[in-house]
């Protein structure tokens, strides 16, 4: 970035100035000069303090450390509640500082600053799984997850017009209903006598959420909801694997890194893990592209995502990768949203009866077929989402990595700092969202969104620019047709003790979903 030119300060111009008994502060003192002059150090950001050896890295430890990381939403609450709106955790061993920052301003000009391959400071186990363990198998084309640089745009750019055209994704409502459609029937076969789930509710749901990832993506039924599904099965191997990867990020990348250097036993599992879990989604991924070869097709909305990189995109290998980031990433992230939004349907009367009356509306014959245009009248049906994901943010903050120097909130901030931006708390924030702490779907109304401030910056559960999350339209979509399906015929409800909610890999409830499903009077 250009220096500003700042001007040349003589004997002359400092005595004419002097003299100036009237002058404004500006005839005194420049801007550009006042602005470097209030610039303060890096070293001077407030936040924890290193000790000797240990860094900050004791903060994070088991046992003796002051930070739970396995609660991350919370560190993030207690470090702003203690220094404010930038927050420096310096010294933390074999890893470059975290920097969280508060202002939902800044974060807009980090975002709007940045050039075509952000750096965005994720997975570096993964990183090192892909370019370093299995270079073999990835080579040149790591795909979207836990990549960085021209390697990750290269990629990208081959495999996002499919996936992020709107008109393209609407043509998936319909597989989407069916496989939600099988869900609502196991739900019913899951049942106890008091119409509740069973308490593994939610692995019920990360089925659901691969079954709808395997239709979209692979054009295959990969018999998740059967009924007779067993524990070791290969899908809930899948499950299993992926769920392995993702919650273990933080342990790995937070506490002492010591897997960078030797096979420590958490990494020998973490390699170990995901090996099967391409194992295992290769397998499937290869049967697709067999069947590819042998498929009639008689309208392109029975194309799968695969077929559809595959009509452009000469080399198999980028198709299969793009299915593994997929299914690796989109199992639990979907998910734990689904959880969560549930949960906080059950446990809100009212604004689920607004839900249903809307559907109702829009579907009188809940065995009519959903269509784009039905979905597109789901005002409300979205606006709720919206705010689960505004006041529970299921991703509790992004982040980038700088490529230059910044002064960011007064400070000189070096390239290389991670900033985090902690939108599980600056979406909560008064001076960002008016009655932040109150749960109001309606701020997202366009009739109603003139009586609310928010700040766009504040909440991003998908992300913002380049490195917004890939498949956003499908995971919106996939939760969109499991609400119009459920609320529609059924009724939720909680009758247990609140639940919590904590980190594993995304911010959800922590606890057994006994919900309770009740047929509707329809």
């Amino acid at each position: 970035m250009a220096a500003k030119r700042i001007p040349k300060l003589t004997s002359t111009f400092i005595r004419n100035r002097s003299q100036s008994i009237a002058a404004t502060p500006d005839e005194i003192c420049p801007p550009q000069i006042r602005d470097i002059q209030k610039v303060k150090p890096y070293n001077s950001i407030p936040g924890p303090k290193p000790i000797p050896i240990l860094g900050n890295t004791w903060r994070v430890m088991p046992i003796v450390g002051q930070y739970d990381v396995s609660d991350m939403a919370r560190v993030s609450l207690l470090l702003y509640q203690e220094y404010g709106k930038i927050v420096k955790l310096s010294n933390l061993v074999g890893r470059p500082d975290l920097l969280f920052l508060y202002d939902a301003d800044e974060i807009e000009k980090i975002y709007r600053q940045e050039g075509p391959t952000p750096f965005r400071p994720s997975m570096p186990c993964l990183v090192k799984y892909k370019s370093d363990v299995r270079k073999e198998f990835f080579g040149e084309l790591a795909g979207v997850v836990g990549v960085h640089g021209e390697a990750w745009r290269k990629f990208r750019t081959k495999v996002q017009k499919p996936i992020l055209q709107l008109r393209t994704v609407k043509k998936y409502i319909e597989p989407i209903e069916v496989v939600t459609e099988d869900f609502i029937k196991r739900m019913l076969e899951m049942k106890d006598q008091n119409d509740e789930m069973p308490g593994d509710f939610d692995n019920e749901i990360h089925k659901w959420a691969l079954e709808c990832i395997g239709r979209v993506s692979l054009d295959v039924r990969l018999g998740c909801l059967d009924p007779n599904l067993s524990p070791d099965s290969e899908p809930q191997k899948i499950i299993d694997a992926a769920k392995y990867a993702l919650r273990n990020i933080a342990l790995l990348e937070l506490r002492f890194p010591f897997w960078r250097y030797f096979p420590t036993s958490l990494w020998t599992r973490y390699v170990k893990n995901m090996d099967y879990f391409i194992e295992i989604c290769t397998k499937y991924i290869d049967e697709a592209m067999k069947r590819l070869n042998t498929k009639s097709v008689k309208d392109d909305k029975d194309l799968s995502l695969v077929e559809r990189i595959l009509a452009n995109e000469p080399d198999p290998k980028t198709a299969s990768i793009l299915a593994l980031d997929l299914i690796l990433v989109g199992i639990d992230t979907i998910s734990m949203a689904v959880c969560s939004i549930l949960y906080q349907l059950a446990t809100r009367p009212d604004e689920q009866e607004k839900l249903y009356q809307e559907l109702k509306r829009i579907s009188p014959d809940p065995a009519e077929p959903l269509n784009s245009r039905k979905m597109e009248e789901m005002v409300y049906l979205k606006a709720f989402v919206k705010e689960v994901f505004r006041v529970y943010s299921t991703v509790i903050g992004n982040g980038r990595t700088l490529q230059e120097d910044m002064v960011l909130m007064g400070y000189q901030v070096p390239k290389g700092v991670q900033v985090v931006f902690p939108t599980v708390v600056t979406g909560s924030m008064e001076e960002y969202v008016t009655e932040a702490d109150q749960f109001r779907p309606e701020r997202w109304l366009k009739q109603e969104s003139g009586n609310f401030k928010f700040h766009p910056f504040s909440s991003l559960p998908y992300g913002y620019g380049a490195r917004m999350c890939l498949g956003r339209r499908f995971a919106d979509l996939e939760i969109q047709v499991l609400l119009a399906k459920l609320i529609r015929s059924y009724k939720l409800e909680f009758h247990h003790s609140p639940l919590d909610y904590k980190v594993t890999f995304m911010y959800a409830p922590d606890g057994e979903l006994r919900l309770k499903m009740i047929k509707r009077d329809l």
